[in-house]
């Protein structure tokens, strides 16, 4: 069988029906294991209008924003350390920079968890 390229694997799929592509997608995930995030993604916007406003009233991503490192500097440089994978440099000038953003659009439970971290260290933050 000859390989195909990326336009001939396109033109292809463009002839297939929903249901044939969505089969395709199926059989795809289960012969190489993987799991396609585009069909969760359609389905959000299939569910129509009032689909689209319960997902952006539900927020499931946050951002952890340093406001201020406090009188314990070094604890919350050594907590951003251990948060991110940033480097001494890296994290000393996220903490000396006000409104960093030291973690972003992780899950609500991560970002309390952060939250509490940085806060034992003396750190003001805040979720957003």
């Amino acid at each position: 069988m000859a390989k195909l390229s990326q336009d001939d694997l396109l033109a292809q799929f463009e002839e297939m029906t929903l249901i044939e592509l969505s089969e395709f997608v199926k059989a795809f995930e289960e012969k190489f294991d993987v799991t396609a995030a585009a069909p969760a993604a359609a389905v959000v916007v299939a569910g129509g209008a009032g689909g689209a406003e319960a997902a952006v009233e539900e927020q499931d991503e946050f951002d952890v924003i340093l406001d201020g490192a406090g009188d314990k500097k070094i604890q919350v440089i050594k907590e951003v350390r251990a948060l991110t994978s940033l480097g001494l440099k890296e994290a000393k000038d996220l903490v000396d920079t006000a409104g960093a953003k030291v973690l972003e659009k992780v899950a609500k439970d991560v970002a309390e968890k952060a939250k509490a971290q940085l806060e034992g260290a003396g750190a003001k933050v805040t979720v957003k």
